[in-house]
């Protein structure tokens, strides 16, 4: 079968390869991969950001396919069905642990970018018949990372949720909080993708490159209430505007640290606004499966910014290490 490595951690390292099939084992699926998306995780990996136990791997956590085989005991799938493979395949539900949350797939375990895989059945969710593979492949870390963010801040119709950014995170959580009647404020550095963001329902929208105070325009926009959920990816530079712009009570959800991983924080303001500041690193197949249930609920379509072949792989990296050039994610087929 044909599958990309990764031979270190450089965008130049990308390889063609051939290797033996996998067979499943007793309660094991053996899954034809169709496509794959990017996360901030796989370029980190790529670029020696994230540490590994070894090279060479087969990258990218993110996967959707078909089953082709299943192994004894396994009746929950059958040959043909499309499913979607959870980037942690040993977290099926509950708080994460270390020892099955650090088992993700294209770090620890073989990634998407290869013709079959072996998973337990156990880490595949159902397809929603209304995705495409490539929409599919968008859902295990975005769209259950969004998900489980409205749910810990308790998001409903007529919370507030700020979003920093235009990534894949951040418009999978607007298309989902617009979804439960949320209001919306989105931030970016492009006009253009702002337009790109009200057409999917932001309410309001802040170019933070020429309002760097988006906090601040956030108070204003909320009547100086502040947002009830915060969705945090930049780190550094971001950090203390997140609590600056915070309701009483709200939740900072923290996903990812594009602008650096340390930063001060107000520690004062924390207490007083009594902040829940929440850590986050995906979650499980449980959370995988409800938030593929409300994608389909909702009948949203996840935006897919480019699609690249998989000899394209060292392109479709560059695209996403270019940083600010995508709005949604980026998709990888693998057929």
């Amino acid at each position: 079968m044909h599958a990309v490595e990764l031979a270190a951690p450089s965008l130049d390292a990308f390889r063609r390869v051939t290797l033996p099939q996998p067979e499943p084992g007793p309660g094991e699926a053996l899954v034809a991969m169709r496509a794959a998306s990017l996360n901030f995780v796989d370029l980190a990996v790529a670029t020696g950001r994230y540490p590994v136990p070894r090279f060479p791997l087969i990258p990218v956590a993110d996967g959707a396919g078909e089953v082709a085989a299943v192994g004894p005991g396994v009746t929950e799938f059958v040959v043909g069905q499309r499913v979607i493979a959870h980037s942690k395949p040993l977290w099926m539900g509950g708080p994460a642990r270390a020892e099955i949350s650090a088992a993700t797939r294209g770090v620890v375990l073989p990634g998407s970018l290869v013709e079959y895989v072996v998973l337990p059945a156990s880490a595949l969710v159902p397809t929603p018949a209304d995705l495409t593979d490539e929409a599919a492949a968008t859902l295990p870390i975005a769209a259950t990372t969004a998900w489980r963010g409205l749910r810990t801040a308790g998001v409903r119709a007529g919370s507030v949720v700020a979003l920093i950014g235009t990534g894949g995170v951040s418009v999978m959580a607007l298309q989902l909080a617009k979804a439960v009647g949320a209001t919306v404020i989105i931030t970016s550095s492009s006009d253009e993708k702002l337009e790109r963001a009200k057409a999917l329902g932001a309410d309001f929208t802040v170019n933070y490159r020429r309002t760097p105070a988006w906090d601040e325009a956030v108070l204003e926009m909320t009547g100086g209430a502040g947002a009830d959920l915060i969705v945090e990816t930049g780190g550094t530079q971001t950090f203390g505007r997140s609590i600056n712009a915070a309701a009483l009570g709200a939740t900072i959800f923290v996903i990812g640290f594009v602008t650096g991983t340390t930063a001060e924080a107000d520690l004062f303001a924390i207490m007083r606004k009594e902040l829940n500041v929440q850590g986050n690193t995906t979650g499980s197949v449980a959370d995988l499966r409800d938030a593929a249930r409300a994608v389909a609920a909702s009948k949203m379509t996840p935006v897919i910014d480019r699609t690249f072949g998989i000899d394209e792989t060292p392109q479709a990296y560059a695209y996403l290490a270019q940083g600010g050039q995508h709005f949604g994610k980026i998709a990888i087929t693998c057929g």
